[in-house]
């Protein structure tokens, strides 16, 4: 069992993104916004931020990097309808990041997180 958190402003997406990865096996905390989950990032250790881009208070970009200088052995995920945004260098998005573009199915994501925490 992984500790994921979770950064989506869109609730309802929040929402079944959540349940699914709780019925994987996951413990799950969710925020519909980057600078609440970013508050939550600096007090307990997650084995993987999953984010989207666009965000209200901070975008995922910047959770993500900040989160990663916190947590080296952070695993990062953003799921967005803007992947070309977190692909582009200048983004500064953290470069290990694996990007999975909206829409997706959620068996398709459940599917990547594991591949991500099983993977060296």
């Amino acid at each position: 069992m992984a500790h994921i958190l979770l950064a989506e402003d869109d609730e309802s997406l929040r929402k079944f993104l959540a349940a699914a990865l709780v019925k994987a096996g996951h413990d799950v905390t969710d925020f519909g916004d980057g600078a609440e989950a970013w508050e939550a990032a600096q007090g307990v250790a997650f084995d993987l931020l999953l984010t989207d881009i666009v965000m209200p208070g901070m975008d995922g970009i910047e959770l993500a990097k900040r989160a990663a200088e916190l947590n080296a052995a952070l695993k990062i995920m953003f799921i967005t309808g803007f992947a070309a945004v977190a692909l582009h260098p200048s983004s500064g998005a953290p470069k290990q990041a694996k990007v999975l573009s909206k829409p997706f199915h959620l068996r398709e994501i459940v599917a990547e997180v594991e591949r991500m925490l099983t993977a060296a």
